[in-house]
Parts: C-alpha cells; sequence; structure tokens
C-alpha cells in the first residue's frame, strides 16, 4: 500500500490551467457586483459632478470670461476631469477597505494571480468611469455644452479622459494599500487631489491666476489633460497651443505615471499582505 504524500501546509499549488486575464476578470466582474449591490454608492458618486456642472454654470459661470468662447463649452471638459480626478478616491478607500478586513489575505491564499486582484479593482473602476464620464456628458449638452469639433475628436476627448482615470486608479490603489484604512484612505487623498484639481485650467484660464501659481498650474498632468480634452472638444482657444501639442504632453503623462505607479503598486501589495 503506498503512502499518501501530504502537502506541507500553507503553500499553495500554482494552478495548471486558467490566466492572468481570467483572474482578472474574476476580480473585476466581483468590484462590479459589489457596486451593483450598493447603488447608493454609485448615486453619491454621480451627484458630485452633477452639482459641480451646476454650480459653475449657472452660478460662477456669468462672473467667469474665456477667451473666444462661451464658459459652458470651455467648462464640461474640465469636470470631465475633476469628476474623474475625484472618482479616483473610491479606488483607495475600496482597496484599503480590501486590505483592512482581510480580503487580500484571502486572495493571497488562493491559487490565483497576484497581479489580478490590483488589476481588477482598476478595470471595475475604469468601467465605472466610462459611465460617470458618458452621464456627464449628457448632462453638458443639457445645460448648453455643444462640440465644436468632430465627432471622432470628440470620441478621442472622452477615450483621453477614460484613460486619465485608470491612470488615476493606479496612484490611488497605491494610496490605499499605504493606509490600510477606508477613513484614512479618504482624509489622505483628498489633500492630494485637491492643489491639482484647483489649482490648474479645468475651471478657469491659467492666465488668471497669479504669476507665482502659473508655472505649476500650467504643467502638472490634471491642466495638460484638461486641455487636451478641452481643444479636442471645442478646438484651439486664441493664443494656446495646438491640439496635437495637448495631446502628445497628454498621452506622455499618462505613459510616464503608469510606468511609475503601476510597480509600485504591484510592490505595496505584496508587502501589505
Amino acid at each position: 500500500m503506498s503512502a499518501v504524500r501530504a502537502e506541507p501546509v500553507g503553500i499553495v499549488r500554482p494552478k495548471k490551467s486558467g490566466s492572468a486575464l481570467r483572474d482578472m476578470l474574476a476580480v473585476t466582474g466581483r468590484n462590479l457586483t459589489s457596486i451593483r449591490r450598493v447603488p447608493q454608492l454609485l448615486v453619491f458618486t454621480l451627484i458630485q459632478p452633477v452639482i459641480f456642472v451646476v454650480l459653475f454654470r449657472y452660478v460662477m459661470g456669468g462672473a467667469i470670461e474665456v477667451p473666444g468662447g462661451s464658459y459652458v463649452n470651455y467648462l464640461i471638459p474640465g469636470i470631465f476631469i475633476q469628476t474623474v480626478t475625484f472618482g479616483a478616491l473610491q479606488t483607495a478607500i475600496g482597496m484599503a477597505a480590501d486590505l483592512k478586513s482581510g480580503l487580500l489575505e484571502r486572495f493571497r491564499s488562493l491559487p490565483m494571480s497576484r497581479s489580478a486582484v490590483l488589476a481588477g479593482r482598476t478595470t471595475a473602476d475604469l468601467f465605472r468611469n466610462i459611465f460617470v464620464v458618458m452621464l456627464i456628458a449628457g448632462v453638458g449638452f443639457l445645460v448648453g455644452f455643444r462640440v465644436q469639433t468632430s465627432a471622432i475628436e470628440f470620441a478621442a476627448a472622452l477615450a483621453l479622459t477614460v484613460l486619465f482615470s485608470y491612470v488615476l486608479s493606479w496612484v490611488f490603489a497605491t494610496v490605499g494599500l499605504l493606509v490600510g484604512d477606508p477613513e484614512s484612505a479618504q482624509a489622505a487623498a483628498f489633500p492630494v487631489m485637491a492643489p491639482f484639481v484647483f489649482a490648474s485650467s479645468a475651471f478657469v484660464a491659467v492666465e488668471s491666476m497669479p504669476d507665482w501659481l502659473q508655472g505649476f498650474a500650467r504643467h502638472q498632468p490634471v491642466s495638460v489633460v484638461a486641455s487636451a480634452v478641452r481643444a479636442l472638444s471645442i478646438g484651439q482657444l486664441p493664443g494656446a497651443e495646438s491640439t496635437s501639442v495637448y495631446v502628445i504632453r497628454a498621452l506622455a503623462w499618462c505613459a510616464g505615471i503608469l510606468l511609475v505607479m503601476i510597480p509600485l503598486a504591484v510592490s505595496r501589495y505584496r508587502r501589505s499582505i
């Protein structure tokens, strides 16, 4: 009678079949299901950008002038970027909640790809942001926003917005892993986001800011991407650089941030569990 060889406790054998892609899709589905089961989270996520649209369009819009066009056309591309930037906070909170609850340790014990957890979280947030961006576009059209370029260029503007949201998801996934607590993640993420959003070209022209602030406001990623989305949506503003320059700079920022943040997020994930 042959002896049965016992597996050492705590060692997980790798899967003989399957792939990292299948694991990532499974984690993505899990995160999307959690959004569906807590619909109030999505509702409140959608209310905030709508409030910003109404506030800037009807309360502050009359006092803000932009060269060569109406303020609502200038505003809505900035609202796209502001929305996905603040929306990235949900990535930090969700990742911190999974870490605190012990779910990430459970994932580690399963025969699954380590990269699937982070990729699944950021992909789920990508799908959420696609829905949010489409909603804001609809609200924008209702309040008077009009595309002044081609349909292809406007589609490229929306695609660039969604790409930037994916980039930010990796940034704030790292923040969530660093703090490890949902409340702390929310408190830590907002001071990071606020200077980039409000000291940018999202709501007002950089030229209207103090001289000492213009250098930062003009070249930081939120401004660069907002300017690219705006150029693709309503064309080149008087005195502005060409659309291609803005788009190239925006893509360079996105690529650079991903090259830095993905390894950092993966490294932090491995040390957190």
